[in-house]
Parts: C-alpha cells; structure tokens; sequence
C-alpha cells in the first residue's frame, strides 16, 4: 500500500548551509514545493541570494545566521527558527566545512573546529528541533554526511570522522524516534560545488573519471533526493539504502560503491 504524502504545503523547513550549492538548491526546491523555508548560514547576509530567488519565483523564506562551531549559537538559532513560523517540519543538517592536513600535522584546534560544525551542531539542532516534533508527533530530519564517511582519504581524517559519526547519530535517532518521526541521512559522493572545485586535485580528477557517467553529481540532483525524504509520508518506513554515489567502473568489490544515503527504523 503507497503511504500518504506528507506534502509541504505550508510546512516549515530548516535548512542549514542554504547559502550556496546542495543548501540553496534544496531551499529553492523545498519552496518550490510549497514549504516556507527558513535559510541559514554562518553570516549575516550569508543566504540573501538564497531568499531572492526563492521570494522571487512567489514562494516564502527568511534568513538567520549563526556561528556552527558555537554552541550557544546553535542553540539560539534552533529557537530563532522555532519562533519564525511557530514551528519547524523538517530539518536538514547541511552546513559544514573542511580543514585539510596530513594526519600527525593536523592542529587540534581544527580538529576540534571540524567536528564542532559538522558533528556537534547537527546534534544540537536535532535535539532541540526533535524535541518539538517528539511533542507534535510528527517531522523529518535529514542529516548531510558524505562518502567519505564510509571511507576516509588522505589529509580529511577529521572531515572523514565527523561525517561517520554523523551516519552513526542518524541511525541512532532513526530508531530513538520512530514511528512518528522520520531521520534520514544522505551521504553525496563528488558533487559540483564551491567546496569540492576548491580542493580540486589529480587525485580527485581520476576518481571522478572513473565514475561512469564521466562528471560529478550536481547540487540538484542531490536536492531532488532530500527533497524527495521531505515529502515522503509518515508511514513511509522501510527503506534501508538510497545509492548517492555514481556507479564505478572499478577498484572496489561489487556492492562496495553503495553508500549509506538513507536510513531507517
């Protein structure tokens, strides 16, 4: 039997990282859907562009900013957002940053920045925000980790760690808040943005052309797959694996290229 769409007309989303690539593809998108969506990034102004193009094609949004490594900043945005529209539907952790080093080099004061953004705040934000979905029984999380949480590289070992435990702490609140409340998280293999042409190697430029159509994911496509966890219904529970990454033409066993990209109770 098809679940009911949980539809989101009216709904309200949280989006972190809405300032550029995957976060304002998926803002732009949730809108277009009919969510008012709350754009957020980590300066003030950071999302303007974000809330233009949404406003502009008729649909509904607002900006906050804050500092992800801060954690009383986290926790003033999570009751910012709660109070711009009276509640929050859905929360997408996509706000994140990279600090590249070989391991026995790396300062740990950006180890600690690192995990601070993409681990700790994402935790902070489905704690308070969760709360409230736990007392209305109903909401969606969706968290953004990476490939290269299942499977490190050189000089990303603190990037690589935050975004397994990631993994980890979805599947965690996956099971803690079922039925009623859906988590999800959606682990991007090489996509087009700002953050993956800034680290841009010959490294990277062969495990790109061994991916079989050629080129990267784009910010889009990855959108339209959170977009499609936002929307599906609250009985809508069974599905274990959604494959984010492009099939390779080799170096790995078969199966092994399947990435964690969503999981459920």
């Amino acid at each position: 039997m098809t679940s009911p769409d949980f539809g989101l007309t009216n709904k309200v989303a949280l989006v972190t990282g809405a300032s550029r690539g995957i976060g304002q593809a998926l803002a732009t998108g949730l809108a277009g859907a009919g969510a008012k969506v709350i754009c957020a990034s980590s300066r003030e102004g950071g999302c303007a562009d974000t809330v233009s193009k949404i406003t502009d094609a008729g649909g509904e949004a607002t900006e906050l900013f804050a500092d992800l490594s801060d954690v009383t900043a986290v926790q003033a945005l999570a009751e910012k957002a709660k109070g711009v529209y009276g509640e929050v539907n859905v929360l997408v952790n996509n706000g994140g940053t990279i600090y590249r080093s070989p391991a026995v080099e790396f300062p740990l004061e950006q180890w600690q920045h690192v995990l601070q953004v993409n681990l700790d705040a994402t935790f902070i934000l489905c704690q308070q925000i969760g709360k409230d979905m736990v007392a209305r029984q109903q909401g969606k999380i969706i968290n953004i980790a990476s490939i290269k949480g299942t499977y490190s590289a050189v000089g990303r070992v603190a990037y690589a760690s935050s975004k397994a435990a990631v993994i980890n702490l979805t599947t965690g609140l996956a099971k803690e808040l079922a039925p009623n409340i859906i988590v999800n998280c959606v682990s991007p293999g090489f996509t087009n943005t700002e953050m993956t042409n800034n680290t841009w190697s010959k490294r990277i430029k062969k495990q790109v052309e061994s991916i079989l159509l050629g080129r990267m994911g784009t910010p889009n496509e990855i959108a339209e797959v959170i977009l499609f966890l936002s929307e599906c219904g609250p009985t809508f529970r069974s599905m274990s694996r959604l494959c984010q990454r492009f099939p390779q033409r080799h170096d790995r066993p078969p199966g092994s290229d399947r990435v964690s990209a969503g999981q459920l109770a």
